[in-house]
Order: C-alpha cells, then structure tokens, then sequence
C-alpha cells in the first residue's frame, strides 16, 4: 500500500516541525515555501535553514515553491501566519479536491474581519473538511523528538481518525476532540496573554504575578470561549489551559519573549525589528478585544495587553490599572 501524503502550506518553524513530524509517522510530505532558498536548503540539505536551523529533516520531506505541487494531498496542513492564512487558501483553491482535510495550524483572529481560521477556511474553501491542531507545542522540541501532545479537532470522526495517523508517532501524540471553535479559541488567547506574562517578566514582578495572569488570563479565555459556544473542558484541556502554561512560561515562545522586551522599555518596533518568525499575539489582541466587545465579555488582560502595543498605555500604568480595578468575587 501506498504511503499517505501529506501537503503542508507554509514553511516557517512551525510548519517544517510538523512536516518532520508526519515523515517520521510513515507520510510521503511535500512542504511549501515561499522562499527559493527554504526550498533549496530543505531539498539539498534536509535543513530549514532559515527558520529551523541546525535541525535535520527526514528525507521524506520534500520542499517545493508550487503551489500546484499540493493537488492530490490526502490532507493539509495550513501553517501560515493567521493575518495571511486566506491569502493562502485562496492560492490553495484552485489544486484542492473536494473533500480533502485541511488543518488549522496557526492561531489568531484576522484583523479586518474579526473571523477565525475555520471561518476563513469555510470562506475560502467551502468544500474542504476542517480541522484545528492546537495544544502546548515548540517547533524544536518537536522536530527533535521530544515527547509532545496536542488537540486534533475535527467534525469528521474518519477525517480525524486519519489526519491523527498520518500524525502519531512514539514522541508526538495527537488527542481527538470535536470542539473546533474551543480549539481555535484557546489558541488565539493564549498568545496576548504570554505577551502579558512576558511583560511581567520583563518588568521583574515575580513569579507570584504570572501564576495570576495565567489563572485570571484562562478565565478570560473562559468565559469568550463559552459565550460563543466551545466546550469549557476543551478550553481546559491541552488546546486552551496546557497551551497557555507553556507560552507564558518560556521565552521560547515568541509571544513571551516580545512581552519581555515590552515590559524593559523596548517599544514594539524595536521588539519586532529582525524577526523573521511571527510574534501572532500582537496582531491578535486589537481583534480580540473587538472580538469580545461584540460578544460582551470582560477581558481586561488581553485589553491592557492590546492598548499597550497601541500606544495608549505605559506598561506600569497598565499594571497600576488592572491591580485597582474594583474588588469582586473571583467566581
């Protein structure tokens, strides 16, 4: 029998972790890049040089500038940036069989229209079945074999069944859930809020501080999670609560790390300048706090977080502001 194969849209860190992953699982993988040299260092190499260096990738793992390249995939795995994900799937489209999985691989809430993944996708290829990958996960310790669990979320029980094979092996295991939407939620929220657990790391307030923002933080992603119809256990297991431990507690996560340099002074130009990877939460929480605000739900974090990367705010005013805000029941 055949292997599957697999396309992967997209090759930063993230999308040549999980194409090295879904090799070693037994999948035929072609990834796609944009860039020549991505490309040319992958097939000649076997290493991302330029987002995943020092790293080598199985040589099922094949690398190509086409898009074209991905028709007649078994499944997708879509990995670009949340803000240019339909601009991906829209260049997707014409080599995409009806039917065929696409997983969501980033998290965030598009800007302009306030959609998430799924809802881009439904847009954007109606004909796709979908599926959210979400849960507490850095590219390196993938790529090397580190042990690693994450949320499959798929409407699909035989779509899901088989993206989770084409996904599983001794050191990355999938766990199948139906909750796309609390999947999607809790992975977009997680990254405003390890920006603000880095902004307490970076100003010095202790660990006590950042155990509060992780707890008052998950409420929040609790409660917009609810109101627009995920499952609270979702959002508790490893997709919402396990995601979120790990981005605010590591400056391996880009999210945390722009926090920190925030939090000593550094201004968010200044933060961003050289980066090659995608620091998502900043361009998720002016979406989110909108987000929220048409669904009614308090998130004061995620909105000090959004004012300060807007420039309405200091960092210690912020913090002043949420720690005399008016005296309530935690529940």
């Amino acid at each position: 029998m055949s292997r599957m194969h697999l396309g992967v849209l997209g090759a930063g860190a993230w999308g040549t972790a999980l194409a090295a992953a879904a090799a070693k699982a037994g999948c035929r993988v072609t990834l796609q890049a944009r860039e020549d040299e991505v490309v040319t260092a992958i097939n000649t190499r076997h290493e991302n040089s330029m987002f995943l260096p020092g790293q080598t990738l199985p040589e099922a793992v094949t690398a190509t500038g086409e898009m074209a390249a991905l028709a007649g995939c078994d499944a997708i795995l879509a990995v670009p940036p949340a803000q240019h994900m339909r601009s991906g799937l829209r260049s997707l489209a014409p080599y995409l069989r009806a039917g065929t999985p696409v997983v969501l691989c980033s998290k965030g809430v598009e800007r302009d229209s306030l959609d998430l993944m799924t809802e881009v996708l439904a847009q954007e290829l109606p004909d796709a079945v979908p599926a959210v990958l979400s849960g507490p996960s850095f590219a390196r310790d993938v790529v090397i074999g580190l042990p690693t669990a994450v949320t499959l979320a798929c409407g699909d029980d035989a779509a899901g069944a088989m993206i989770a094979a084409m996904l599983a092996g001794p050191k990355f295991r999938p766990y199948l859930s139906d909750d796309l939407l609390g999947a999607e939620i809790g992975g977009a929220v997680k990254n405003v809020l390890a920006i603000a657990c880095g902004m307490a790391e970076g100003r010095g307030l202790g660990e006590s501080a950042r155990s509060a923002l992780i707890t008052r933080g998950f409420a929040e992603m609790t409660r917009l999670g609810v109101t627009m119809g995920a499952q609270a256990q979702t959002l508790a297991g490893l997709c919402g609560l396990g995601d979120l431990v790990l981005t605010c507690s590591s400056t391996t996560s880009r999210n945390f790390s722009l926090g920190v340099a925030l939090g000593k002074g550094m201004s968010l130009e200044e933060a961003l300048s050289g980066k090659l990877s995608v620091a998502e939460g900043a361009q998720t929480a002016p979406a989110l706090v909108r987000l929220a605000a048409r669904h009614g739900v308090d998130m004061p974090i995620s909105a000090a977080v959004h004012a300060i990367i807007d420039g309405q705010i200091a960092v210690g005013a912020a913090i002043e502001a949420l720690m005399t805000r008016p005296l309530r029941s935690e529940f």
